[in-house]
């Protein structure tokens, strides 16, 4: 596990997050550096926010090529509102009891809440070291091509770095031509499309087929988008919701598949994802002042967390646990901006008002999502 200092703010220049250690000579051994910068599994938010703010960290390491990071920033950090009942058995510094939290299954949905977890965990493993081997060596490329040459799981992520070189080398020769640049730039777009594919297709649609009906249908009413845009008609400006899609532009689809829309299936999710949520980012990539306000907060927040970092603790017993979601219900219940309608005096009520804004959710339509 890295020391707190090095979790709290990692050096502008990620060779110096290798220089320390022994030169990483395996998949393995990166994987291990790169997972030696978080927190334990069982800090769950703490956790989420540090994956979330090295995705926003190594994004501001190459803005031009490292669009797939930004996104799994922006979504990472959504991420944490699903992961709302595990509060109820974390302690004072967010140290959560899991196996008393999946304990709570049938009410809370917390084997789904778990599987949300796990799949951030997951994607993080399998992708983040990759941006890292690739900026953190001087040779990243060649050092890429030695690491994955043969591997099957990771073939497409090897072609995507592969276009998205091909595109920086571009960008970088100050002799390159206009026409030449817009290519290298579709190459690039077209190299972190290819990681999302492999995110969605080798990581969350194994975990998204364990879900259940109920938590389905929960996420699908609650994925949309604005990327953390702040004020209203700005936040329009980049809005999406897979319901909305569905219902409008991916209507022949779901007519002709004769199935409700449901953003557990790949064949559902994917055609939403290419055709409006990558469009709508990479608008929001143009502009870097906005981007990059939504990154600082990432960071701003991960660095708060640092200063209270999460702490082992004797498992809760049911007394303190009992408290804890009477606490949680009397919040929801006094917030002004919990989810119309859905504000009820029970546990099950609490998650469903905050599980409406898995991932992405913000004000969009009918849905006021509540903010973190």
């Amino acid at each position: 596990m890295a020391n707190e200092a090095v979790r709290a703010e990692l050096p502008a220049d990620p060779f110096n997050v290798v220089l320390p250690h022994q030169a990483p000579v395996s998949v393995a051994d990166w994987k291990s550096l790169a997972n030696g910068l978080l927190t334990e599994e069982a800090c769950a938010f703490q956790r989420n926010v540090e994956i979330s703010s090295r995705y926003a960290w190594i994004y501001r390491r190459l803005p031009a090529c490292f669009k797939w990071a930004a996104m799994a920033a922006i979504a990472s950090n959504h991420v944490r509102r699903a992961l709302f009942p595990l509060r109820l058995d974390a302690d004072a510094s967010g140290y959560v009891n899991l196996p008393r939290s999946l304990s709570r299954h049938k009410v809370l949905l917390t084997d789904d809440v778990n599987t949300v977890r796990m799949t951030n965990n997951a994607i993080f493993d399998d992708v983040f070291w990759v941006h890292l081997a690739y900026l953190a060596n001087r040779d990243g490329m060649d050092r890429l091509r030695t690491l994955l040459h043969g591997d099957a799981h990771y073939a497409q992520i090897l072609a995507a770095f592969e276009a998205i070189d091909r595109g920086r080398r571009v960008l970088d020769n100050p002799m390159s031509l206009e026409h030449e640049r817009a290519a290298a730039r579709d190459d690039i777009w077209d190299g972190n499309i290819a990681i999302l594919e492999h995110e969605q297709r080798a990581l969350v649609q194994p975990n998204f087929d364990r879900l259940s009906g109920a938590f389905a249908r929960l996420a699908s009413m609650g994925s949309a988008s604005t990327f953390d845009v702040r004020g209203l008609r700005e936040g329009l400006g980049y809005f999406t919701s897979f319901y909305l899609y569905s219902f409008t532009r991916g209507l022949p689809r779901a007519a002709s598949a004769r199935t409700w829309p449901n953003i557990i299936r790949f064949e559902d999710r994917w055609p939403w994802l290419t055709t409006h949520v990558v469009p709508r980012f990479r608008r929001l990539d143009a502009n870097q002042l906005m981007l990059q306000s939504t990154l600082r907060r990432i960071l701003d927040e991960a660095n708060k967390f640092a200063t209270a970092p999460c702490r082992p603790r004797p498992a809760m017993g049911i007394g303190a646990s009992s408290l804890r979601i009477r606490a949680a219900m009397r919040r929801c219940i006094s917030a002004s901006r919990c989810s119309v309608g859905l504000i009820r005096c029970s546990t099950g009520a609490v998650y469903v008002a905050i599980a409406g804004s898995l991932y992405w959710s913000r004000r969009a339509g009918l849905w006021y999502a509540a903010r973190g």
